[in-house]
């Protein structure tokens, strides 16, 4: 019997059943199960902090030490929480984005570019415009940031669209060009002449900085990422927009043949995935770090792209990933105080990375008995 098309497959050795008749297992690849199961994340995380343990024990410290100092360091204090939700709100923004792109197969790994020429947007507006009242700086801010990382996206899906040039080729090379121009002009054209002669812009004022929760460092960008994430599930579940994604996503063959114009489609969802990447540069810039600087993200566009396939798309899903690795991120800080590095918080990152790509491919075989 030939495997179904889509499949391949290898004999087994032959087995012998209760009847005597002989058997052989057959080991089949279905390209067509591309949806893991729901637990597929959870089991990832539970076996990257297994292997990671294994590192750490070899290292001569207890595991159960470390992630408990890694927990309370994130979510144990009202600091630590806080200093996670501002972690996380980048990671919110740039993996919603990401996972917009991805509905309909298209990879976009250029959110760290996106995120830099946003952030460079917003602050081209203090620059530029010092003296505008709060309301109209933070406006400015947000609709230049926004704009600056569409435009950073529509770089990759024009390409993707017109030319047949593969996205993941655009999108990384471009992350490089942005972060070249980001050197430029800290060390150039925006260097504060009152810096010291270190890198980066003039201090905000007030008027450009976003509002923040009290006295801690958690600012109004946390809302963006909610709203946005809002406006993402009702437009995915209620609009024939987000039903044209869902199809385009499942059958692009069924799709094209149905009147659905994948191009144009592809070219929206990058411009929507640059342009939240670009709010996320925006927040960084003016409630965070409140000037631009050489190494404004520490690697959030890239840690977005595992946010987004932990969550498997889902809404509500990002925003707890999201959360869990803005943990992991003040977590590896924490552990510095018992001995080891912050790069801990990267290592499990890449574990978990490594898990659910094993997971998703595990799960596309599957064994079969002939007689």
């Amino acid at each position: 019997m030939s495997p179904k098309p889509g499949t391949e497959s290898a004999t087994l050795t032959p087995l012998a059943g209760r009847s005597g008749r002989w058997y052989s297992l057959r080991l089949e690849y279905d390209s067509s199960r591309t949806r893991s199961p729901w637990w597929t994340p959870i089991l990832s995380v539970v076996l990257a902090l297994l292997l990671c343990a294994v590192f750490i024990a070899a290292n001569g410290m207890s595991p159960l030490v470390v992630y408990e100092k890694m927990f309370r360091g994130a979510f144990g204090t009202s600091y630590g929480f806080t200093e996670t939700m501002v972690k996380a709100i980048p990671l919110l923004l740039c993996g919603l984005g990401i996972a917009v792109a991805y509905r309909i197969s298209v990879w976009n790994i250029g959110a760290e570019g996106q995120l830099t020429v946003g952030a460079m947007a917003a602050t081209a507006v203090t620059i530029y415009f010092p003296d505008l009242s709060s309301f109209w700086s933070i406006t400015l801010m947000l609709v230049s940031g926004t704009a600056a990382g569409a435009l950073w996206g529509l770089m990759t899906a024009v390409p993707r669209t017109h030319f047949g040039v593969n996205e993941l080729i655009t999108s990384l090379m471009l992350n490089y060009v942005a972060l070249l121009a980001l050197d430029y002009v800290v060390f150039g054209p925006w260097k504060d002449p009152k810096g010291f002669n270190f890198p980066g812009s003039p201090m905000f004022t007030a008027a450009q900085s976003l509002p923040v929760l009290g006295s801690t460092r958690l600012h109004i960008g946390l809302v963006f990422g909610l709203v946005a994430v809002l406006i993402y599930y009702l437009m995915i579940r209620f609009t024939r927009w987000g039903y044209e994604l869902r199809l385009i996503g499942a059958n692009p063959t069924a799709a094209r043949y149905a009147g659905i114009h994948i191009k144009k489609h592809i070219i929206i969802v990058m411009l929507i995935s640059g342009g939240l990447a670009g709010i996320a540069g925006m927040a960084e810039v003016s409630g965070v770090t409140h000037k631009l600087m050489q190494g404004i993200s520490p690697g959030y566009g890239y840690t977005a792209i595992i946010v987004a396939w932990l969550a498997k798309l889902n809404p509500l899903g990002l925003i707890v990933t999201s959360v869990l690795f803005g943990g992991l991120i003040v977590g590896g800080y924490s552990v510095q105080t018992i001995g080891l590095p912050s790069s801990i918080s990267e290592m499990l990152q890449g574990a978990i990375l490594f898990f659910l790509i094993a997971g998703d491919m595990i799960h596309r075989f599957r064994i079969r008995r002939s007689a």
